[in-house]
């Protein structure tokens, strides 16, 4: 093993033995594990928040087996930055615990009720919130919350858990923790409280009063690219000389800007980069609308033009083409302004983090569940620029690709594995959209009452009609100019 051009892996520079819990985190999955596990590491290493070390947790299968590795070596996580300049690796030691993964939720339910446990912390994806497609609310219909709402002692979801830790808190006399989501969501707070108290209301509307005057959720922004863990990362660990079966890999670049809304105390994250201000809303519609919808910009095209990674996409000068005149004329011009921030400038960082060759993002990643994720990134800015007069092209050109992407072949006819919860509903509707592209438009759960403007059918109808007739490089070329 070839080891002599990297840097020794950074220990814990703290003596993990005086640690004691004061978070439970529920979905340890590789973005918390570099993101916020990360900032309480550093924030250790200067001999604080010694009683805040995080009790993993989780609800589904997967828990279960990340639980099994993480115990096997002691709870400490491979942390690799992957900076052109030189990768870094780390062991981060700020979880000690990781509590057992049960059907009925029971261990986690107690561990919660502890009242040493000040924040209950969650990263269970975007889709994971039980929000109703076409309302945008919380869906009280959806299996997993009725199955919660009819056994509340015995849920099977990370919010049916929360609940009955609250619940015994209030029973106890213990003040509530604090729940903190770190998904990507708009409003991440305020979705969690919805779920929380929605699924109290069904089961003991008097907890849900209690749950909506006395918890606090507070908003927040998080980023930090983080691949999914495959051969390639497990290899990059060995080179370390570590044996580590769910080593995490990550860009240099990270942020996390949240309410300051704890009333049960919380670590002082300040020291070491969080930033805190009543403002998330302004940096989380930056992100998304910048970022993701960047990304989302540059998913498609990539993708069908058989692409495989990320930073690949951004050495076709057609896709950086499409991404640097969709995000000037059609995004950008819609971000309201942000404290301390330049617009443009934060985009080029964007676009250099996009290009980092070490981190080896794939296409395949930034196309996974568009029927989620279009709605949150992409919509909104097409919403604004009609409401606006402005431009569309760009942006329903964005839309074009995706339904065209949703056919399962690839402009060389290579086909596409299924890439989203709803792949097969997508697919026969992409299908039927060749001849009549108004019928993708009708994804009332994705365009709303934007699915009867005419403008976007004329605009859409034109795009699509070219990538099947053309195919993507050509259209590129004529959108780039």
């Amino acid at each position: 093993m070839n080891t002599a051009t990297l840097p020794p892996v950074a220990l814990p520079a703290y003596d993990r033995a005086g640690l004691t819990p004061g978070i439970v985190h529920i979905g340890l999955g590789n973005f918390h594990r570099a993101h916020m596990a990360v900032y309480l590491d550093d924030l250790m290493a200067m001999g604080e928040a010694r009683d805040w070390a995080i009790l993993g947790a989780g609800v589904r299968e997967g828990d279960a087996r990340m639980r099994d590795a993480l115990r096997a070596q002691d709870c400490l996580s491979t942390v690799i930055e992957l900076d052109p300049a030189g990768k870094r690796a780390r062991r981060v030691g700020s979880m000690i615990g990781f509590i057992a993964v049960e059907p009925d939720n029971a261990a986690l339910i107690a561990a919660m009720a502890d009242p040493s446990i000040r924040i209950v912390s969650l990263t269970v994806t975007e889709g994971g919130y039980f929000i109703d497609a076409t309302t945008g609310a919380f869906d009280p219909t959806a299996p997993e919350i009725a199955a919660d709402a009819a056994h509340p002692d015995a849920p099977v979801t990370a919010f049916g858990a929360i609940l009955a830790a609250l619940k015994a808190r209030r029973a106890a006399g213990v003040a509530p923790f604090t729940v903190m989501s770190c998904d990507n969501l708009p409003g991440n707070g305020h979705v969690t409280q919805n779920a929380i108290v929605g699924l109290a209301r069904l089961s003991d509307p008097a907890l849900a009063d209690w749950v909506a005057a006395n918890v606090a959720f507070p908003n927040g922004m998080v980023d930090r690219i983080t691949p999914a863990t495959g051969p390639r990362e497990r290899a990059l660990a060995e080179r370390f000389g570590l044996n580590d079966p769910v080593p995490v890999t990550c860009e240099p670049f990270r942020q996390w800007v949240v309410e300051d809304n704890f009333p049960a105390g919380r670590p002082a994250w300040e020291k070491v980069g969080v930033t805190f201000t009543p403002h998330v809303h302004a940096y989380e519609m930056m992100k998304i609308r910048i970022l993701n919808g960047g990304h989302a910009t540059i998913a498609y095209p990539g993708g069908l033009l058989d692409i495989e990674y990320v930073h690949e996409a951004m050495a076709e000068p057609l896709i950086t083409g499409l991404l640097n005149r969709v995000e000037r004329e059609e995004i950008i011009p819609y971000v309201p302004p942000v404290p301390d921030t330049d617009l443009n400038a934060y985009f080029d960082l964007i676009r250099a983090r996009f290009s980092n060759p070490e981190v080896a993002d794939t296409e395949r990643r930034l196309c996974l569940d568009g029927s989620n994720r279009q709605p949150k990134f992409i919509v909104p800015s097409l919403r604004d620029a009609l409401a606006a007069g402005g431009s569309i092209e760009g942006l329903a050109l964005v839309s074009a690709l995706w339904c065209r992407y949703c056919y399962g072949e690839t402009d060389n006819g290579t086909p596409i594995a299924p890439n989203d919860p709803n792949w097969d509903m997508l697919q026969d509707l992409s299908r039927r959209a060749k001849a009549d592209p108004a019928l993708w438009l009708g994804l009332e759960s994705v365009y709303g009452d934007l699915k009867d403007n005419a403008r976007l059918h004329d605009v859409f109808g034109r795009h699509l009609d070219r990538l099947w007739s053309l195919g993507t490089r050509r259209v590129l070329q004529d959108y780039v100019g």
